[in-house]
């Protein structure tokens, strides 16, 4: 009778456990991001298909994708998401500890404002109430470089929301537009009505020039927001993460679970959103975790 790797990883688990030996893996703990968020929501799928597995795993509410690198270099996390930015500052600028399990999914930055505003571009934002989102998210390091790459002539008046704080100071009139990177349609979006995109495309090719490639052209499709017309913008991977140290074999597993249970997981479904393998090995400068990497030669052959 075949065992699977999962199975034979949970038997190890336990077995060591029993062992005395020290040796047990006691419990994965994931940091994601805000409730409700797709972090939030895609992590908390992900924990329920590695408990099925026999993992014990812990998840753990974050700022997302900053805060979830800052985690996992200093030992509090195991895994996490993050947007391919800020991991590519991690590894290129901060030489953080941290390898890619996979790209998961493309996010799209929106840059919202009221369907009734006046402001029809990023360069009418100087001066103007701006949230970037959330200290320690990955919108908010995009988002900052977006803002430096318009070139405003006075900067704006940066507030920093997380998503639902970011509509509500928008319908109240705290800021006049707000940042969001995110799979589309980000559903809170598109339950609120009455917003429109600013296109930021033209950004592209200037934040490639500062930051390279993990900066993509990209489009917000007509109708996800109620717009006539796509929305050109600015797209960035998603990765899962983890702190180089995990070892090989769970890595392996975690990796291993992604694919079979792609459905379940429904990331988001936007054009380039579907979980492929051979979308996930592009991770750029961000090395590949070695137990992630044999999964992938296990299936490439």
């Amino acid at each position: 009778m075949s065992i699977s790797r999962r199975a034979f990883l949970g038997l190890a688990v336990f077995a060591a456990g029993c062992s005395g030996g020290g040796a047990a893996w006691p419990e994965l703990r994931l940091a994601t991001g805000l409730a409700g968020g797709p972090y939030g929501q895609l992590g908390d799928r992900l924990a329920g298909e590695l408990r099925r597995d026999g993992l014990g795993v812990r998840v753990l509410g974050t700022a997302a994708s900053v805060q979830n690198l800052t985690m996992m270099t200093d030992g509090r996390a195991d895994v996490g998401f993050a947007l391919a930015d800020s991991a590519d500052d991690a590894v290129r600028v901060r030489h953080q500890p941290v390898s890619a399990l996979a790209r998961m999914y493309m996010n799209y930055v929106h840059l919202v404002v009221a369907a009734d505003s006046a402001i029809i571009g990023v360069g009418e934002l100087a001066g103007r109430a701006v949230s970037v989102g959330l200290e320690g998210s990955g919108t908010a390091v995009t988002a900052t470089r977006v803002l430096a790459a318009a070139g405003l002539e006075r900067p704006p008046e940066i507030s920093r929301l997380g998503l639902d704080p970011s509509i509500q100071a928008l319908r109240s009139g705290r800021v006049e537009a707000f940042f969001w990177s995110g799979g589309v349609p980000t559903p809170a979006l598109a339950a609120l009505g009455g917003i429109r995109l600013l296109p930021l495309e033209p950004l592209v090719p200037v934040l490639r020039r500062g930051y390279g490639p993990v900066y993509e052209h990209a489009s917000v499709p007509a109708g996800a927001y109620g717009g006539a017309k796509p929305v050109p913008t600015v797209g960035t991977p998603s990765y899962l993460m983890c702190r180089t140290s995990l070892p090989a074999d769970l890595a392996y597993t975690i990796t291993e679970t992604l694919f079979l249970a792609r459905d379940r997981l429904q990331a988001p479904s936007a054009p380039g959103g579907r979980l492929d393998r051979r979308y996930a090995i592009g991770t750029g400068v961000v090395p590949l975790h070695p137990g992630a990497a044999h999964y992938y030669r296990s299936v490439y052959g």
